[in-house]
């Protein structure tokens, strides 16, 4: 294990915002770190820090003689009519069929490789970059937010390709789905110090939680111990023959302490809108058609959207989402059939285009009262405001100063307040943190309105979504299963286009080998395959159990070497698991095959 990055005693400001106090953490290279913070805490700064582009106000970054960085541009660096395959050529210095190769790992191929980059969507542009920083052989890799506005497949692709890459990675994103798949370690940034936790974003979070509620039970204690001495030396202090007593009591109060607990950071509380449940359908489309007079995105479109339901919209980037969406709330006209919806339906829509057209002179506070329902208190209005991270003074600020983040956040706030009893909401995570998704999720699961979405944050999606709405192929359709069924569907398109690519890359022709015939295994009874199911699900409960111990100690451990000794012990546990359970699976088929 050798070390690529050393963080060291780093302080870093903005006037009176404080980014970096004296932090310290390092990057090793078999390491692939999920980065985790506030909006606002520093992330994206330490990144410009690492990469050079920034200095630090006091300390130093040591880095490795051997660093080779790679880093994710969020800007295009494409040339005018050159084609993904050229700007890989010409970005990594490698040949065409090993950029060819490479680019096959993302899916680009045919006229996705050999057409104009720049007519690519902004998903597909991405793979792009992702396939140059592969060919540029980088030991660490810096990502920040990488899966916004990546479709689902990509974001797949994405952890694939990170789970495979045996280089280290620095990776800053709030989709806990995307680090929970890609990274082993978890850097958290708060009030300027950073920690490095050796396990996954989940167990790092239910940690967090778990030492934060052992300190105040334990500072509870010592305020119910330091009460009752206090009592005691009250009533015998004057007292003669009780004053000795009183004063060894004094001292037992001075020797109390209580643990230094930081300041609780701001949570968000979020509430939706309070409406009235409705019953029957609250959309219905016949034999609609969407589209725009020189393309058609989709036809023959059948379905109903009953009311209480929360919809997801699927389907990769491209494919008609966001035509969808807009026909459907009647900002772009149908070519053909019928959108209708429901009696009473209010419809409130939140779209990644809304907060370009606010009025600038006004204040968020000004923004929120005008766009409240009449009879809103002051106080939930600011409470709604605190919510979207608009505190303090921040609620006095004009629009005409506020980023594209902080208006996107500013427009889901007047749309919560609402009494809407229809939503609609285009990606309402993007601009928001770990903790703010996690809240926003809780309001939408209390909402008895209808709602409508769409994601890329796999965590919300799961938790949120009731039934899936699939655009692909030029149809929309309801899609018969979860949102875990739909990710397993996509993970195995994928896993089998990955097993055609790597066929086609093998370097011996297909007829140069001949398999040897082996001869098929005498088909056992049904009595030798049930007993060994019955073993089998004897030792999965162990196994169950043994992690279930093991990631309890993980939670309760404060050494760190401890602590990832306990990791790799549930790591190891979990993957032994996996494998019985996928023997367990085969033995059932086997079973239905008798």
């Amino acid at each position: 294990m050798a070390v690529l990055l050393q963080i060291k005693n780093a302080s870093k400001s903005y006037g009176d915002q404080v980014l970096l106090d004296s932090a310290e953490a390092t990057i090793s290279d078999d390491v692939k770190v999920g980065f985790v913070g506030r909006n606002g805490a520093g992330k994206s700064t330490l990144l410009r820090v690492l990469l050079g582009e920034e200095e630090l106000d006091k300390g130093e970054v040591t880095r490795s003689s051997k660093l080779q960085v790679g880093y994710l541009r969020q800007h295009d660096p494409f040339l005018p009519g050159e084609t993904a395959l050229e700007y890989l050529m010409r970005d990594s210095g490698r040949p065409d069929w090993k950029c060819g190769e490479v680019a096959g790992e993302f899916e680009l191929k045919g006229a996705y490789l050999d057409g104009p980059v720049a007519k690519l969507s902004g998903g597909w542009q991405t793979r792009v970059k992702l396939a140059s920083l592969l060919l540029h052989e980088p030991n660490l890799l810096l990502l920040d937010e990488p899966t916004n506005f990546l479709d689902l497949r990509t974001q797949i692709l994405l952890e694939h390709f990170l789970r495979h890459y045996r280089e280290a990675c620095l990776i800053v994103s709030h989709d806990r789905a995307f680090l929970g798949a890609t990274c082993d370690h978890t850097l958290d940034l708060s009030r300027g110090k950073l920690t490095m936790y050796p396990g996954k974003i989940d167990a790092f979070l239910e940690y967090q939680r778990s030492q934060r509620e052992h300190e105040e039970r334990a500072n509870a204690g010592v305020l119910a111990k330091r009460k009752h001495l206090e009592e005691f030396i009250a009533k015998n202090k004057a007292r003669a023959s009780t004053a000795t007593r009183a004063r060894s009591k004094s001292k037992q109060l001075d020797r109390l302490e209580l643990i230094e607990i930081a300041a609780d950071e701001a949570t968000a509380r979020i509430r939706a809108p309070q409406v009235e449940p409705r019953k029957g359908p609250a959309l219905r489309c016949r034999d609609l058609a969407i589209g725009y007079a020189e393309r058609r995105i989709a036809d023959d479109i059948n379905l109903e959207i009953e009311h209480g339901s929360r919809a997801a919209i699927v389907g990769d980037n491209g494919q008609g989402k966001t035509t969808f969406l807009r026909t459907i709330v009647d900002s772009l006209e149908p070519l053909a059939g019928e959108v209708r919806w429901g009696h009473g339906c209010q419809t409130g829509i939140y779209a990644q285009h809304v907060y370009t057209s606010l009025p600038d002179k006004q204040t968020v506070l000004e923004y929120l009262e005008y766009h409240a329902p009449t009879g809103t208190k002051s106080q939930e209005i600011l409470d709604m405001a605190g919510a979207l991270l608009f505190r303090g003074d921040a609620v006095q600020k004009r629009i005409s100063v506020l980023s594209g983040g902080e208006r996107a956040r500013l427009c889901l706030a007047s749309l919560l307040l609402s009494k809407f009893n229809i939503l609609i909401l285009d990606e309402p995570g993007n601009h928001l943190d770990v903790d703010t998704v996690e809240a926003l999720a809780d309001a939408l699961l209390a909402y008895k309105g209808t709602l409508i979405f769409t994601s890329h944050d796999r965590h919300f999606m799961k938790r949120v979504a009731t039934c899936i709405i699939e655009v692909r192929d030029g149809h929309v359709t309801n899609y018969r299963g979860d949102y875990d069924a739909y990710l397993y569907s996509v993970n195995k398109e994928i896993e089998e286009g990955e097993r055609e690519q790597a066929t086609r890359m093998s370097k011996a022709p297909v007829d140069v080998v001949k398999p040897r015939k082996v001869a098929a295994a005498p088909r056992r009874n049904e009595r030798e395959v049930r007993k060994e199911i019955s073993t089998l699900e004897r030792n999965i409960a162990k196994l169950d159990d043994q992690k279930k111990k093991s990631n309890a100690q993980l939670m309760q451990a404060t050494d760190p070497k401890e602590a990832l000794k306990l990791h790799n012990e549930v790591a190891e546990l979990t993957t032994q698991l996996a494998a019985a359970e996928e023997h367990w699976v085969r033995l059932q088929e086997e079973l239905g095959e008798e």
